[in-house]
């Protein structure tokens, strides 16, 4: 029989690759983590850790448990925070995850009104990009998860995803030039971002007839327009990155045509549990 808190044990060991980090995470001593990890090769007949020098790596067996175990110490975190929002919204917690344009603009709104109305439900943010929130989604780490894509990009249909469409976020070109166009930059340097962010700027280029030259990466919209306005090259980001932060001496002209679409996601069978829906329709709400 799994035990559930020896499959905790293993997926914070699988995180860390380390029995002392793990045991730091857990709040548990070096020798109470190795305990469990002896108890859970016992009950599963497995090797599920070997000694890699002074260190440990998990086994295929291992690896193959952990991720399980992710997806199971999810699956409970979610039911029990269900179960509670259940009774009613006098409790409860909600995690949500989204990237950095979003939590410096829609969700603090959202964060606020759900303050106010629901003063006993805690939100929990975390930092990610939508790949990451969606793999955090589905393993049950996180409750909603705040994406966007571009307009024209497939929707993510893996089965259990359901999308809660909040609104659309136009793409500007951000540049040194007042009223300026891709067109102009055919041979400039070009700042890239995450890869669903290149992904859309090599769309929005290839529109007009080339591929940009990507001569700096950085996912940090204050580092971006701080590169732009030093003359190290061009770039393209939405509307709410802006909005969280602008600055005076770069230019922005808004790409007529091109939009990012911004959706929130929860997993698994209808209805949410009320502490999810009320998240949900704050987002809503602070996005239009």
């Amino acid at each position: 029989m799994l035990n559930l808190i020896h499959l905790k044990v293993l997926a914070a060991v699988a995180r860390h690759g380390s029995v002392t980090e793990a045991a730091k995470e857990l709040h548990y001593s070096q020798s109470s983590v190795s305990h469990h990890l002896a108890r859970l090769e016992a009950a599963t007949g497995a090797k599920l850790v070997q000694r890699v020098g002074r260190g440990i790596r998990l086994t295929p067996e291992g690896q193959l448990l952990a991720i399980r175990a992710g997806e199971i110490i999810g699956r409970v975190d979610a039911a029990t925070n269900e179960l509670a929002a259940q009774v009613g919204l006098q409790a409860g917690r909600v995690r949500l995850a989204a990237n950095a344009s979003a939590l410096s603009t829609i969700v603090p709104k959202a964060a606020a009104t759900l303050a106010q109305a629901h003063p006993g439900l805690e939100l929990i943010l975390i930092d990610r990009y939508p790949v990451e929130a969606l793999q955090m989604l589905r393993h049950g780490e996180i409750d909603i998860a705040l994406i966007f894509q571009h307009a024209h990009a497939p929707l993510e249909e893996e089965e259990g995803f359901r999308l809660v469409h909040l609104g659309d976020d136009p793409i500007y070109l951000v540049s040194r030039r007042p009223d300026d166009s891709i067109a102009n930059h055919r041979q400039s340097a070009w700042i890239g971002g995450c890869q669903r962010c290149q992904d859309e700027l090599m769309t929005v280029c290839r529109q007009e007839g080339f591929t940009p030259r990507i001569a700096s990466l950085s996912d940090d919209m204050v580092v971006v327009q701080a590169l732009v306005a030093a003359g190290k090259g061009v770039t393209t980001l939405p509307g709410l990155a802006l909005q969280a932060h602008r600055r005076p001496d770069v230019h922005t002209t808004e790409l007529t045509g091109f939009r990012r679409q911004l959706y929130a996601v929860t997993y698994g069978e209808p209805p949410d549990s009320p502490a999810i829906a009320a998240v949900l329709a704050t987002l809503i709400e602070a996005a239009t």
